[in-house]
């Protein structure tokens, strides 16, 4: 996997995050430098933890289904996106609390991070080098939902269906990548 696939993933990943971090910046009246970096941190580290634990599994089944681990990438990174995008066009009400306590982010970054989870498999049966990748997902992760809580604080909820729907039609995209090169059908 190159290194642009594996920065898109991270970004796609990234924008569940991103949009809980808009959505915990419009609940904040004054942004401390602090509270952003926690967002982050928690995200980030989720984000990065979940596909190691997705990979741990999927080596475990990797001789088995190396015969259809294309397929396999395909179907998850495409159930991911068509998710990402069904919650881009979610009518549910976003305005989230500005809680930053263990409970609250903890729930927060392990729902955000259960796309990330899947990834990891998905990185097993590509045979993918998981250290570095899950530090680009972690530190994009980490960065990007800095911006969220200011992007959040500034400009509302608006940008947040955009970011989901950007991130899902990438994953999509990555997943029919992976399926056409592997049946021969595109080369890159």
């Amino acid at each position: 996997m190159s290194f642009i696939e594996l920065f898109l993933i991270a970004v796609s990943l990234s924008m569940d995050a991103f949009a809980v971090a808009v959505g915990k910046g419009l609940s904040m009246q004054r942004i401390k430098i602090k509270d952003a970096v926690v967002i982050g941190a928690w995200f980030g580290i989720f984000q990065g933890l979940m596909p190691v634990i997705g990979y741990l599994l999927g080596v475990q089944f990797q001789e088995k289904i190396t015969a259809i681990d294309h397929w396999i990438a395909f179907i998850l990174l495409s159930l991911i996106g068509i998710n990402m995008i069904r919650e881009a066009f979610s009518k549910e009400d976003d305005k989230g609390d500005a809680s930053l306590g263990f409970k609250a982010m903890f729930i927060l970054a392990v729902a955000t991070s259960i796309d990330a989870l899947a990834i990891g498999v998905t990185f097993a049966f590509l045979q993918v080098h998981i250290v570095p990748a899950v530090m680009t997902i972690g530190i994009i992760t980490f960065i990007l939902s800095l911006v969220g809580v200011k992007v959040g604080n500034l400009f509302g909820i608006r940008y947040k269906a955009k970011a989901e729907f950007a991130g899902g039609a990438i994953l999509i995209l990555l997943g029919t990548k992976i399926l056409l090169e592997h049946l021969g059908i595109i080369a890159f």
